[in-house]
């Protein structure tokens, strides 16, 4: 199986420690430790996760019985083996004796919601147009997205996971997301309250580059995702650690000043912003305008330039072996992705081609929504 395979069936890269647990630690760090090794090696033996883990054999039978008692693990027959003795029972995840709810309240249109089993896999989804709604208006619709999910789960729902807008603090507090009309408002708190099940919220490239960390097409712990859309933003993760700056504000580069000369006028009011070098609104409209294909191509290679030019310090200062790009492939991809690459390459001063990727997302415009699967099995079962 490729890895990529594996992960997408559940088998995504650790964000967590994966050795042995002090004696001092609790007995529920200890169930994690036996999901995280099944999600990352399943299906195994009994034997196989305690030599995997170095806990007990008794401290991993007894675990394996309540986990199976709850609905976490299924026993899926004998190891096929040719050599005598008796055979081993095979573990893994029960992937449908939970669901998730995955709610992504960053596209333009609609909220989109989907109903998520252990494995991964999307059973159902739903959405709400927004219609332009903001302030209370678009909270509610964000709740309507998410009771409509609700109605669709056919196992217990294990929590939800939300990407949203705007900068969004470590309680789930919308501190601001200008998108939507929202200022300070306590997104988690509302969700919980109205399904009283537990809740994750984090900003939506976050949670996107979560999800290329666990499901993406990638081998790396050292990642930022760029997701390019109305406007830029990004997403880090540092030694499989997700990064998040004190102040939440972290990955907040659209309106960072790309350049010495002038530059396109912003929403903002300034000109130079990465926004207006490279947002999809600018590149939509420059392409329309402009008929000659040749044009066409010095134009995306001059914005792709660009954002190599902002991502240069960003990669270099942090050591980032992976540059994931979201957004519409039509625009980013060729002439542009080329030249944000050679860029890069150049500013950084990375010989070798092949020790720096840039590469547009394999998992499309459900990143954040596989990033918010990543959110509830990491908060709610210790796993990723």
């Amino acid at each position: 199986m490729k890895a990529t395979d594996a992960r997408r069936r559940g088998a995504a890269r650790a964000l967590r420690p994966s050795s042995k647990l002090l004696p001092e630690y609790t007995r529920a760090h200890n169930r994690s430790l036996v999901l995280q090794t099944l999600y990352r090696d399943g299906p195994l033996s009994r034997a196989d996760i305690s030599r995997s883990t170095e806990l007990t054999r008794v401290t991993v039978s007894d675990l394996v019985a309540e986990l199976i008692d709850e609905s976490f693990i299924v026993e899926r027959g004998l190891r096929d083996e040719s050599r005598p003795g008796k055979r081993a029972t095979m573990l893994e995840i029960d992937r449908t004796g939970h669901q998730m709810i995955a709610v992504d309240l960053s596209d333009d249109t609609a909220f989109r919601a989907a109903i998520v089993n252990l494995g991964g896999e999307f059973l159902e989804r739903c959405e709400v147009p927004i219609d332009g709604a903001l302030g209370n208006e678009a909270l509610a619709k964000a709740l309507a997205v998410i009771d409509m999910a609700r109605a669709l789960a056919t196992a217990p729902l294990l929590g939800i996971g939300v990407g949203s807008p705007g900068v969004i603090d470590d309680l789930g507090v919308v501190r601001v997301a200008v998108s939507l009309g929202w200022t300070d408002v306590n997104l988690r708190s509302a969700i919980e309250q109205q399904t009283g099940l537990p809740v994750s919220v984090m900003n939506d490239v976050n949670v996107a580059v979560l999800a290329e960390h666990g499901f993406g097409d990638i081998d790396s712990d050292d990642i930022i995702l760029v997701r390019i859309g109305q406007g830029v933003g990004a997403g880090v993760i540092v030694g499989g650690a997700t990064f998040r700056g004190s102040r939440f504000w972290d990955g907040e580069i659209g309106h960072v000043t790309v350049g010495t000369g002038g530059g396109p006028q912003c929403r903002c009011g300034r000109t130079a912003c990465l926004e207006a070098w490279v947002g999809v609104p600018r590149l939509t409209a420059e392409l329309d305008r402009l008929a000659d294909e040749h044009d066409r191509e010095r134009f995306l290679r001059d914005a792709g330039e660009h954002l190599g030019i902002a991502l240069a310090p960003i990669v270099r200062t942090l050591d980032l072996a992976d540059v994931v790009l979201s957004g519409p492939a039509d625009l980013l991809g060729g002439a542009f992705l080329r030249a944000a690459h050679d860029t890069l390459l150049e500013r950084t001063m990375i010989g070798d081609p092949d020790d720096l990727s840039l590469r547009m997302t394999t998992l499309g415009r459900d990143n954040v929504l596989f990033g918010a699967v990543v959110l509830v099995l990491t908060g709610q079962l210790g796993v990723s």
